[in-house]
């Protein structure tokens, strides 16, 4: 009903006291909020609740969006605070980052099934390093790091998203990636 509308219709829509045009911002925007709030806490159960509440608070602010920035950008502004908040609540550890309640790995990527077991294993020992790597970085760092290589923003979305200068941005980018490459040069994976 609504595919032919664009995210800033929908969001008049959904001021207009239209219910259906807000779950239609969900539908569209739930998996890449997800992935952003999952990239920046790393477990689950707590990107749900973050993705969750973003929605939440961005239906409460329904009247109060002007269209200054892109709906997207205002969402994933929404989904770092809601995820800030989550990370001050819990005062957890970044390595603490990686675990889901039950002590277990969650696979962010998945290997591809023609690889042979050996392959398989490498490839999720490297991706765990990648994993431990950007949990460990502060939360600044991580946040940039996550949008632009996970979630695949522009730098001026995130810029916008943050409400950050672009130079600031492209800095934090620049100071995470030497950071990662450290880590993991520290840490070699061995070939089976």
């Amino acid at each position: 009903m609504y595919i032919n509308f664009t995210d800033e219709q929908l969001v008049e829509k959904a001021v207009r006291e239209d219910p259906e045009a807000f779950g239609e911002i969900v539908r569209r925007w739930e998996r890449k909020i997800f992935g952003l709030c999952f990239g920046m806490l790393g477990r689950e159960h707590d990107a749900g609740d973050a993705t969750q509440e973003t929605f939440v608070a961005a239906y409460r602010s329904l009247g109060n969006f002007r269209g200054e920035a892109k709906v997207s950008s205002w969402l994933h502004r929404i989904a770092v605070n809601q995820c800030l908040t989550i990370k001050r609540r819990q005062k957890s550890r970044s390595e603490e980052f990686l675990d889901d309640e039950n002590g277990e790995e969650e696979r962010v990527f998945v290997a591809s099934p023609s690889l042979s077991p050996a392959r398989r294993t490498e490839q999720a020992e490297r991706l765990t390093l990648v994993r431990q790597a950007v949990g460990a970085l502060p939360t600044d760092l991580r946040q940039v790091i996550v949008m632009k290589e996970f979630e695949e923003m522009t730098f001026q979305e995130i810029s916008e998203t943050l409400e950050l200068p672009l130079s600031t941005v492209k800095s934090r980018l620049y100071t995470a990636l030497k950071q990662l490459k450290m880590r993991l040069e520290r840490t070699p994976v061995e070939v089976v």
